[in-house]
């Protein structure tokens, strides 16, 4: 049960006070708590009066607001795409619908192991990108390599803090020897990562590879979680050392 605001009689202007909600039957605590931060999270708010699938949204439009990734004409890769926000995101963005008179129309591929519901302006495909031609389909589908792949995945929870956070790198190590493949010299490669010591490895790879490696924790991330995302500008394009569809060494 979601107990209402009290109304605000002070005179001073109506603002927002925090919806409390009592625990039900069936209900733990923690999803107690969850669904309590959920009705008073601005993004989730933003998020729903705004259109996009959620507040997660937020996340890649911020960031993109500081290293400017997303411009007309790029042929983006979203890995782990469901529900969609970053594609709502990037689409206008990279003017994939060719709304933006004299400007490059870009192009936006969403990969998901799970079916996505359609969004306008973009190609959605069910696919696991870790199979062993993976790469060589994005590469058809885009017409070329890709100028961004991007990364909000996160493996599922085990609830102990060392093995998710070692799980959540592996899947980011992943989708970084997957960009390797995939990406046009040049190129920028952003991802969730959870702080916890074992990304150590992760940066190396990256600063081999990348120009510039950052390491950000945009506003809509919460404050109390861990996550944080890498963003790797400036890809150095393939080593001597690459085999096709299997990355660096």
């Amino acid at each position: 049960m979601v107990k209402k605001p009290t109304k605000n009689t002070s005179g001073r202007g109506q603002r927002d006070l925090t919806i409390k909600v009592k625990t039900a039957r069936g209900r733990t605590m923690s999803s107690t708590l969850w669904l309590q931060r959920q009705l008073n999270d601005p993004y989730v708010k933003r998020a729903k009066a705004e259109g996009y699938r959620g507040r997660a949204a937020f996340k890649i439009l911020e960031l993109d607001d500081k290293y400017r990734f997303l411009v007309p004409g790029a042929r983006v890769v979203d890995l782990g795409c469901a529900p969609g926000g970053w594609i709502q995101v990037a689409i206008p963005r990279i003017n994939a619908l060719g709304e933006k008179s004299g400007k490059r129309i870009g192009t936006i591929l969403g990969i998901d192991l799970q079916e996505v519901e359609p969004i306008t302006g973009a190609e959605i495909h069910q696919l696991d990108f870790l199979e062993d031609d993976a790469d060589q389909k994005v590469k058809s589908w885009l017409g070329g390599e890709a100028d961004v792949v991007m990364s909000d995945m996160a493996a599922s929870a085990s609830g102990h803090k060392q093995t998710d956070h070692d799980r959540i790198i592996a899947l980011c190590e992943a989708a970084a020897y997957f960009a390797f493949d995939v990406l046009t010299p040049g190129g920028t490669f952003v991802a969730k990562v959870l702080a916890g010591g074992a990304e150590t490895g992760l940066q190396t790879l990256l600063k081999q590879r990348f120009e510039k490696v950052a390491n950000v924790k945009p506003p809509a991330s919460r404050a109390d979680s861990s996550e944080k995302f890498v963003v790797a500008t400036g890809f150095r394009g393939p080593l001597p050392t690459d085999e096709p569809g299997q990355g660096s060494e």
